[in-house]
């Protein structure tokens, strides 16, 4: 008589190492696909863009914010006034999530606007809210209408990457080498400047018609602001989750760009800070 269990048959030790190996396959399998990966910032994960405006606040104090009474939207605005930004919280994907808008005065008509939606990578907005923190970053002076010249020192970066550079009709696109990205141009949004409309649009995902997000831009928008946006899309790396989902993104897609926000200074807005 034994008091300890029957030995393991060959088959039942066959059984056992192979569920071993098993075992450890998945959970080598399932680390690996939890770790993130080095990839162009146009294609970083959203992240959390609330942290990151509450960090941005936190390190500028020359913006202050201001919420609305409903908590759904919040407003950075620059000490001067002439530069307003609009955090819309809680939005869909496929929405206008963010709007930059400058005036020359505080009381004047916005000059120029930028808006993007809610899956941009957190680490284009991060660039875009510095430049805009920074000095010399953004300018409320009526710029000159654009020009070949300026077209072309915003997109210099693009071009030195080996962004594929067409021309149709109107439109001027720049489009990543692995076409999952580009940047456009609108010729005849340009020459409309007064109407603000979207004359540059960043996009990310499997097309420009299916965007995973959108960023506009209107005409005045000031050149040193796409030079350097354009900079970031060329040469700067983010992180992004693997896709556990199949090859399409998590993101929701959509076929239409995004209508631009007005950003005002809600005189009725409560200020929180």
């Amino acid at each position: 008589m034994r008091p300890d269990p029957a030995p393991l048959t060959d088959t039942e030790r066959a059984t056992a190492k192979a569920h071993l190996v098993f075992d450890v396959t998945t959970a080598k399998s399932e680390r690996s696909r939890s770790r993130p990966e080095t990839v162009p910032v146009y294609l970083a994960d959203a992240g959390d863009h609330d942290a990151l405006l509450d960090t941005f606040l936190d390190e500028h104090g020359e913006f202050e914010k201001w919420r609305t009474w409903s908590d759904d939207t919040t407003h950075p605005i620059h000490e001067s006034q002439t530069l307003r930004i609009e955090r819309v919280h809680e939005t869909p994907a496929n929405e206008t999530a963010w709007t930059v808008a400058a005036y020359e005065t505080p009381v004047s008509d916005r000059i120029w606007v930028l808006t993007a939606t809610g899956t941009t990578p957190a680490p284009v907005l991060r660039h875009l809210l510095i430049h805009l923190a920074d000095g010399d970053g953004w300018d409320t002076a009526i710029s000159a209408p654009v020009d070949e010249k300026m077209v072309t020192a915003a997109t210099q970066s693009l071009s030195e990457a080996g962004w594929k550079h067409t021309v149709d009709g109107r439109w001027i696109h720049w489009t990543s080498p692995d076409g999952d990205a580009g940047m456009q141009f609108d010729a005849f949004a340009a020459q409309h400047p007064g109407q603000n409309q979207a004359t540059w649009t960043i996009w990310a995902g499997p097309g420009p018609d299916r965007p995973t997000y959108v960023v506009t831009a209107s005409p005045h928008t000031p050149s040193s602001l796409l030079t350097d946006l354009s900079g970031s899309l060329a040469h700067e790396t983010g992180l992004r989750l693997p896709q556990t989902a199949g090859p399409e993104r998590r993101t929701k897609l959509f076929t239409s760009p995004p209508a631009m926000l007005i950003v005002a200074a809600d005189s009725t807005a409560s200020r929180c800070r």
